[in-house]
């Protein structure tokens, strides 16, 4: 069943309360205390997408700036009772718009290397494949040797040109 979503911006303690919530409920990807303490307090000082549905925040995507030209979804994740219903797919392409909207090219996220096996992690790399996202590199201690890291990349698409002149 697909539910009506709304995204919108979000900083401060607004974001990082959203997003203790929202990895309270996923221990099985968010379940190292100290890196949930670091994406909530990313949350609150970087650029936050919340997606909302009904009552409360059903996503969190936060994104890091490293240049003009590059950025990295610091963090994407979606309740359990919403996967599946097009919410991560929608948050990046409203991050996508934004930042090609601001002339960034090229956008990053790093996430659990095939290396170590694990079925939800699978799913993950599924969705950033499917969204365009390539490997670029591989971490083995990146995070620590028990949580290799894979560097996925891809270009941020280009704005439709809101007028064409084509000669002959």
């Amino acid at each position: 069943m697909r539910r009506s979503v709304e995204l919108r911006g979000a900083g401060g303690d607004e974001a990082e309360r959203a997003c203790r919530q929202i990895l309270d409920s996923l221990p099985q990807w968010f379940g190292i205390p100290e890196a949930n303490d670091d994406y909530v307090a990313m949350a609150g000082r970087h650029p936050t997408l919340l997606a909302s549905a009904g009552t409360g925040a059903v996503g969190i995507t936060t994104v890091l700036h490293h240049s003009p030209y590059a950025a990295e979804i610091y963090l994407m994740a979606v309740r359990p009772t919403h996967h599946r219903q097009g919410i991560g797919r929608a948050m990046l392409e409203r991050v996508e718009t934004d930042l090609a909207a601001n002339g960034v090219e090229f956008l990053q996220v790093k996430t659990l290397s095939p290396a170590h096996p694990d079925a939800g992690y699978a799913l993950t790399r599924a969705f950033y494949l499917a969204a365009g996202f390539r490997p670029l590199e591989e971490f083995p201690t990146l995070w620590d040797p028990a949580n290799p890291a894979l560097q996925m990349i891809k270009s941020v698409p280009r704005p439709p040109s809101s007028s064409r002149t084509v000669r002959a």
